[in-house]
Protein backbone atom coordinates (compact mmCIF):
# COMPACT_ATOMS: atom_id res chain seq x y z
CA UNK A 1 0.00 0.00 0.00
CA UNK A 2 1.60 3.58 -1.04
CA UNK A 3 1.98 6.39 1.65
CA UNK A 4 0.10 9.51 0.52
CA UNK A 5 2.78 12.32 1.52
CA UNK A 6 1.59 15.89 0.78
CA UNK A 7 4.68 18.43 0.47
CA UNK A 8 5.19 22.19 0.40
CA UNK A 9 6.98 25.07 1.74
CA UNK A 10 5.29 27.74 4.21
CA UNK A 11 6.60 30.85 5.74
CA UNK A 12 7.05 30.57 9.96
CA UNK A 13 3.92 32.36 9.65
CA UNK A 14 2.07 29.54 7.46
CA UNK A 15 1.50 31.14 4.25
CA UNK A 16 2.65 29.08 1.59
CA UNK A 17 2.38 32.21 -1.13
CA UNK A 18 2.25 35.31 -0.93
CA UNK A 19 -0.69 37.68 -1.44
CA UNK A 20 -0.49 36.91 -5.39
CA UNK A 21 -0.89 33.65 -6.71
CA UNK A 22 2.44 32.14 -7.76
CA UNK A 23 4.46 34.29 -5.71
CA UNK A 24 6.52 31.79 -4.25
CA UNK A 25 9.89 34.37 -3.39
CA UNK A 26 9.72 32.47 0.09
CA UNK A 27 10.99 29.40 -1.31
CA UNK A 28 14.70 31.81 -1.75
CA UNK A 29 14.91 31.56 2.00
CA UNK A 30 15.00 27.52 2.21
CA UNK A 31 16.42 26.46 -0.88
CA UNK A 32 20.26 25.30 -0.67
CA UNK A 33 21.70 21.95 -0.92
CA UNK A 34 19.50 20.05 1.74
CA UNK A 35 16.13 20.91 -0.38
CA UNK A 36 18.03 20.14 -3.61
CA UNK A 37 19.01 17.15 -2.23
CA UNK A 38 15.13 16.40 -1.00
CA UNK A 39 13.76 17.36 -4.19
CA UNK A 40 16.09 14.57 -6.32
CA UNK A 41 15.18 11.77 -3.58
CA UNK A 42 11.65 12.54 -4.35
CA UNK A 43 12.50 11.49 -7.79
CA UNK A 44 14.02 8.26 -6.62
CA UNK A 45 11.23 7.06 -4.61
CA UNK A 46 7.84 8.39 -5.61
CA UNK A 47 5.40 6.48 -7.70
CA UNK A 48 3.09 9.33 -8.71
CA UNK A 49 2.86 13.22 -8.42
CA UNK A 50 -0.61 14.73 -7.74
CA UNK A 51 -1.56 18.26 -7.80
CA UNK A 52 -4.76 20.82 -7.76
CA UNK A 53 -5.78 22.48 -11.04
CA UNK A 54 -4.13 25.50 -9.95
CA UNK A 55 -0.68 23.75 -9.23
CA UNK A 56 -0.95 21.71 -12.02
CA UNK A 57 -1.33 24.62 -14.53
CA UNK A 58 1.77 26.61 -13.24
CA UNK A 59 3.95 23.75 -12.90
CA UNK A 60 2.69 22.13 -16.63
CA UNK A 61 3.97 26.02 -17.51
CA UNK A 62 7.52 25.83 -16.32
CA UNK A 63 8.42 21.54 -15.90
CA UNK A 64 8.56 21.13 -19.70
CA UNK A 65 10.82 23.96 -20.63
CA UNK A 66 12.80 24.18 -17.54
CA UNK A 67 16.73 24.09 -18.84
CA UNK A 68 18.54 25.18 -15.84
CA UNK A 69 16.87 22.23 -13.59
CA UNK A 70 18.81 19.15 -14.25
CA UNK A 71 18.06 15.91 -12.95
CA UNK A 72 14.48 17.54 -11.25
CA UNK A 73 13.34 18.52 -14.33
CA UNK A 74 14.08 15.15 -15.88
CA UNK A 75 11.96 13.45 -12.94
CA UNK A 76 8.99 16.36 -13.20
CA UNK A 77 8.37 15.34 -16.82
CA UNK A 78 9.16 11.62 -16.86
CA UNK A 79 7.16 10.98 -13.28
CA UNK A 80 3.28 9.85 -13.63
CA UNK A 81 1.01 12.89 -12.65
CA UNK A 82 -2.69 13.03 -11.50
CA UNK A 83 -4.62 16.32 -11.67
CA UNK A 84 -7.63 17.09 -9.59
CA UNK A 85 -10.06 19.19 -11.36
CA UNK A 86 -13.54 19.34 -12.04
CA UNK A 87 -13.01 21.78 -14.96
CA UNK A 88 -9.86 20.44 -16.61
CA UNK A 89 -10.89 17.42 -19.20
CA UNK A 90 -7.34 16.51 -20.57
CA UNK A 91 -3.60 17.01 -19.64
CA UNK A 92 -0.88 18.69 -21.90
CA UNK A 93 1.93 17.80 -20.14
CA UNK A 94 3.28 13.99 -20.46
CA UNK A 95 1.96 11.53 -18.35
CA UNK A 96 -0.70 13.27 -17.18
CA UNK A 97 -4.32 12.42 -16.22
CA UNK A 98 -6.93 14.26 -15.10
CA UNK A 99 -10.12 12.97 -12.70
CA UNK A 100 -12.73 14.68 -10.82
CA UNK A 101 -13.35 12.14 -8.40
CA UNK A 102 -9.82 12.25 -6.37
CA UNK A 103 -11.02 10.84 -3.69
CA UNK A 104 -12.17 7.90 -5.55
CA UNK A 105 -9.08 7.88 -7.68
CA UNK A 106 -6.32 8.20 -4.28
CA UNK A 107 -8.46 5.66 -2.51
CA UNK A 108 -7.63 3.07 -5.51
CA UNK A 109 -4.14 3.74 -6.40
CA UNK A 110 -3.05 4.16 -2.47
CA UNK A 111 -4.48 0.06 -2.27
CA UNK A 112 -2.72 -0.57 -5.67
CA UNK A 113 0.93 1.52 -5.94
CA UNK A 114 3.39 0.03 -3.39
CA UNK A 115 5.82 3.39 -4.06
CA UNK A 116 4.59 6.68 -2.27
CA UNK A 117 2.52 9.00 -3.80
CA UNK A 118 3.34 12.81 -3.36
CA UNK A 119 1.13 15.93 -3.43
CA UNK A 120 3.01 19.17 -4.25
CA UNK A 121 1.62 22.39 -2.84
CA UNK A 122 -2.02 22.46 -3.67
CA UNK A 123 -3.55 23.81 -0.79
CA UNK A 124 -7.31 23.43 -1.32
CA UNK A 125 -6.55 20.00 -2.60
CA UNK A 126 -4.63 19.20 0.54
CA UNK A 127 -7.60 20.84 2.56
CA UNK A 128 -9.64 17.71 0.71
CA UNK A 129 -7.84 15.34 1.32
CA UNK A 130 -6.93 15.72 4.85
CA UNK A 131 -11.03 15.43 5.58
CA UNK A 132 -11.28 12.56 4.12
CA UNK A 133 -8.53 10.89 5.83
CA UNK A 134 -5.87 9.69 2.77
CA UNK A 135 -3.32 11.88 3.95
CA UNK A 136 -0.52 9.50 5.87
CA UNK A 137 1.91 12.39 6.12
CA UNK A 138 2.76 16.08 5.91
CA UNK A 139 6.57 17.09 4.55
CA UNK A 140 6.94 20.81 5.25
CA UNK A 141 9.74 22.82 4.63
CA UNK A 142 9.20 25.99 6.90
CA UNK A 143 11.35 28.91 5.39
CA UNK A 144 12.71 31.36 7.34
CA UNK A 145 11.29 34.54 6.77
CA UNK A 146 8.07 36.47 8.33
CA UNK A 147 5.87 36.99 5.37
CA UNK A 148 3.23 39.17 7.25
CA UNK A 149 0.09 38.47 4.52
CA UNK A 150 -0.49 36.04 2.25
CA UNK A 151 -2.12 32.60 1.60
CA UNK A 152 -2.19 30.20 4.38
CA UNK A 153 -1.37 26.41 3.23
CA UNK A 154 -3.60 25.17 6.04
CA UNK A 155 -7.54 25.54 5.99
CA UNK A 156 -9.72 26.41 9.13
CA UNK A 157 -10.51 23.55 10.59
CA UNK A 158 -13.59 22.68 12.26
CA UNK A 159 -11.85 21.09 15.48
CA UNK A 160 -7.68 20.28 15.86
CA UNK A 161 -6.29 17.27 14.37
CA UNK A 162 -3.19 16.33 16.29
CA UNK A 163 -0.37 14.77 14.47
CA UNK A 164 2.45 12.83 15.17
CA UNK A 165 6.17 14.11 14.64
CA UNK A 166 7.90 11.65 12.72
CA UNK A 167 11.18 13.31 11.97
CA UNK A 168 12.40 17.17 12.40
CA UNK A 169 15.60 18.44 11.07
CA UNK A 170 17.05 22.19 10.38
CA UNK A 171 18.26 22.92 6.88
CA UNK A 172 21.86 23.94 5.56
CA UNK A 173 19.78 27.78 5.02
CA UNK A 174 18.23 28.39 8.21
CA UNK A 175 14.77 26.67 7.83
CA UNK A 176 13.70 23.34 8.95
CA UNK A 177 11.52 19.86 7.26
CA UNK A 178 9.19 18.96 9.74
CA UNK A 179 7.42 15.13 8.66
CA UNK A 180 4.31 14.57 10.44
CA UNK A 181 2.41 11.24 10.70
CA UNK A 182 -0.98 11.95 9.88
CA UNK A 183 -2.93 9.85 12.47
CA UNK A 184 -6.38 8.42 11.13
CA UNK A 185 -9.56 10.79 12.06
Amino acid sequence: MAKLIVWDIISVDGYFEGTQQWDLDLHEYIWGKDLEHLSLSFGEELGLLVFGRITYEGMAAYWPNATDEGDIAAYMNAAPKLVASRTLTEATWNNTEVTADIVGELTRRKATLDRPIYVFGSAALTDSLLQADLVDELLIGVAPVLLGAGHPFFKPASSPRPLTLVESRPTDTGGVLLRYAVPRA
